[in-house]
Protein backbone atom coordinates (compact mmCIF):
# COMPACT_ATOMS: atom_id res chain seq x y z
CA UNK A 1 0.00 0.00 0.00
CA UNK A 2 1.24 3.57 -0.67
CA UNK A 3 3.29 5.39 1.97
CA UNK A 4 0.06 7.62 3.29
CA UNK A 5 -2.52 4.91 2.62
CA UNK A 6 -4.16 3.32 5.86
CA UNK A 7 -7.39 0.98 6.27
CA UNK A 8 -9.42 1.75 9.20
CA UNK A 9 -11.32 -2.05 9.66
CA UNK A 10 -12.74 -1.39 12.83
CA UNK A 11 -14.44 2.23 11.18
CA UNK A 12 -15.39 0.34 8.41
CA UNK A 13 -17.19 -2.54 10.33
CA UNK A 14 -18.82 0.44 12.18
CA UNK A 15 -20.53 1.61 8.98
CA UNK A 16 -21.45 -2.13 8.18
CA UNK A 17 -22.85 -2.48 11.53
CA UNK A 18 -20.71 -5.96 12.01
CA UNK A 19 -18.97 -6.84 14.85
CA UNK A 20 -15.16 -8.17 14.42
CA UNK A 21 -12.90 -10.21 16.99
CA UNK A 22 -9.56 -8.94 16.78
CA UNK A 23 -8.35 -12.26 15.09
CA UNK A 24 -10.82 -11.36 12.55
CA UNK A 25 -9.86 -6.89 12.17
CA UNK A 26 -5.89 -8.32 11.99
CA UNK A 27 -7.04 -11.22 8.72
CA UNK A 28 -9.40 -8.36 7.15
CA UNK A 29 -6.33 -5.59 7.70
CA UNK A 30 -3.95 -7.77 5.88
CA UNK A 31 -6.37 -8.85 3.44
CA UNK A 32 -8.05 -5.33 2.31
CA UNK A 33 -4.60 -4.43 2.31
CA UNK A 34 -3.45 -6.34 -0.04
CA UNK A 35 -6.38 -5.56 -2.41
CA UNK A 36 -5.71 -1.96 -2.71
CA UNK A 37 -1.90 -3.27 -2.99
CA UNK A 38 -2.78 -4.60 -6.22
CA UNK A 39 -5.18 -1.75 -7.25
CA UNK A 40 -2.15 0.74 -6.91
CA UNK A 41 0.15 -2.39 -9.54
CA UNK A 42 -3.16 -1.92 -11.69
CA UNK A 43 -2.20 1.98 -11.86
CA UNK A 44 0.91 1.32 -12.81
CA UNK A 45 0.02 -0.27 -16.13
CA UNK A 46 0.36 1.79 -19.93
CA UNK A 47 -3.05 2.04 -20.74
CA UNK A 48 -2.70 4.67 -23.42
CA UNK A 49 -4.67 3.59 -26.28
CA UNK A 50 -6.56 1.56 -24.75
CA UNK A 51 -10.70 2.04 -24.94
CA UNK A 52 -12.23 2.27 -21.58
CA UNK A 53 -15.30 -0.65 -21.02
CA UNK A 54 -17.89 -0.86 -18.63
CA UNK A 55 -17.92 -5.21 -18.97
CA UNK A 56 -15.09 -7.51 -20.69
CA UNK A 57 -17.50 -8.68 -22.97
CA UNK A 58 -20.28 -6.77 -24.86
CA UNK A 59 -23.49 -6.62 -23.37
CA UNK A 60 -26.94 -6.18 -25.28
CA UNK A 61 -30.69 -5.63 -23.36
CA UNK A 62 -32.96 -7.83 -23.92
CA UNK A 63 -36.25 -6.35 -24.12
CA UNK A 64 -39.70 -7.88 -23.93
CA UNK A 65 -42.88 -6.88 -25.26
CA UNK A 66 -44.82 -4.47 -23.08
CA UNK A 67 -48.44 -5.68 -22.27
CA UNK A 68 -50.76 -4.40 -20.00
CA UNK A 69 -51.93 -7.51 -17.40
CA UNK A 70 -53.72 -7.34 -14.24
CA UNK A 71 -51.47 -6.04 -11.19
CA UNK A 72 -51.25 -8.46 -8.14
CA UNK A 73 -54.17 -7.79 -5.71
CA UNK A 74 -53.78 -5.86 -2.64
CA UNK A 75 -54.75 -9.65 -0.29
CA UNK A 76 -52.15 -11.56 -2.23
CA UNK A 77 -49.22 -9.08 -1.99
CA UNK A 78 -50.26 -8.59 1.71
CA UNK A 79 -50.32 -12.63 2.00
CA UNK A 80 -46.99 -12.86 0.34
CA UNK A 81 -45.58 -9.99 2.44
CA UNK A 82 -43.01 -11.78 5.62
CA UNK A 83 -44.40 -9.39 7.55
CA UNK A 84 -47.65 -7.26 8.08
CA UNK A 85 -49.26 -4.30 10.54
CA UNK A 86 -52.90 -5.69 11.65
CA UNK A 87 -53.08 -7.43 8.01
CA UNK A 88 -53.29 -3.86 6.16
CA UNK A 89 -49.97 -2.89 5.67
CA UNK A 90 -46.17 -4.26 5.53
CA UNK A 91 -44.13 -4.31 8.29
CA UNK A 92 -40.46 -3.12 7.12
CA UNK A 93 -37.24 -3.42 9.72
CA UNK A 94 -36.26 -0.03 10.60
CA UNK A 95 -33.70 1.67 9.00
CA UNK A 96 -33.09 5.13 10.43
CA UNK A 97 -32.11 5.93 14.08
CA UNK A 98 -34.29 6.42 16.54
CA UNK A 99 -37.38 5.48 18.22
CA UNK A 100 -39.08 2.77 15.85
CA UNK A 101 -43.11 2.67 15.71
CA UNK A 102 -44.59 0.16 17.83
Amino acid sequence: MGANSSIDVGYIAGLARIELDPADKERLQHDMEAIVGYIEQLSELNVDGIEPTAHAVPMTNVWREDRAGMPLGREAMLANAPATIDGEQLKVPQVLPGEGMA
